[in-house]
């Protein structure tokens, strides 16, 4: 009787250590669904791909409703041709900058009154492209024939946190300036600023 009884505990705890594990494995598999690549989430209130996407928008609809592109079109009878220099990230969270910066770059591309030149990684590996073709293709394409940019567009990231218990506040600011290759002259300054209050929630134990 007593050996029957201490396998039947054994037992009892074996299928109830299982069932623990299960309920565990259970609570932390993750849920995903799918969403429209559009679609504006915030989780944790820090820079994501909407602010990129917003910020380079709103930024450049800005730079190319200035004056500076009409003198520039009326001057020199064709569009300005712009390439994004250097964003530099001087926040106190990581941004990726480089997702940025191909915002920007596909802003101008899109917005019809201004032209996209390659940036200098870019121009190397094109560079290296018309090389090959010259010994190996017999169509290759010509050096020397790149279109010069006119403008460069350089900017900086800056942020100021501010928190207190379970409320912080994100006060991001983008700041760019568009600069005239040939005489250094600052023809556009622009700057976006961004604030996010995020309060998390406090889970009783």
């Amino acid at each position: 009787m007593e050996e029957k009884m201490k396998k039947s505990i054994a037992v009892f705890f074996v299928l109830g250590s299982f069932l623990i594990l299960s309920l565990v494995s259970c609570s932390s598999s993750p849920v995903v669904t799918r969403v429209d690549s559009d679609t504006q989430i915030d989780l944790s209130g820090d820079w994501n791909d909407t602010d990129s996407q917003l910020t380079a928008q709103a930024m450049l609809n800005d730079a190319l409703s200035m004056p500076w592109i009409t003198k520039f079109t009326a001057t020199e009878k064709k569009e300005p041709k712009i390439i994004v220099g250097t964003v530099v990230n001087r926040s106190q969270e990581h941004i990726n900058t480089d997702t940025f910066i191909k915002e920007l770059q596909r802003a101008i591309t899109n917005s019809g009154r201004a032209q996209f030149v390659a940036s200098a990684g870019q121009r190397g590996e094109i560079r290296a492209e018309r090389e090959d073709q010259r010994t190996n293709a017999a169509d290759a394409k010509r050096q020397g024939q790149e279109t010069a940019a006119d403008f460069m567009l350089q900017g900086t990231i800056n942020t100021i946190f501010d928190k207190e218990g379970s409320r912080e506040v994100k006060y991001y600011q983008v700041d760019l300036q568009l600069l005239n290759i040939e005489t250094n002259v600052l023809v556009w300054s622009g700057e976006k600023k961004i604030k996010k209050y995020v309060a998390k929630k406090k889970y009783k134990v």
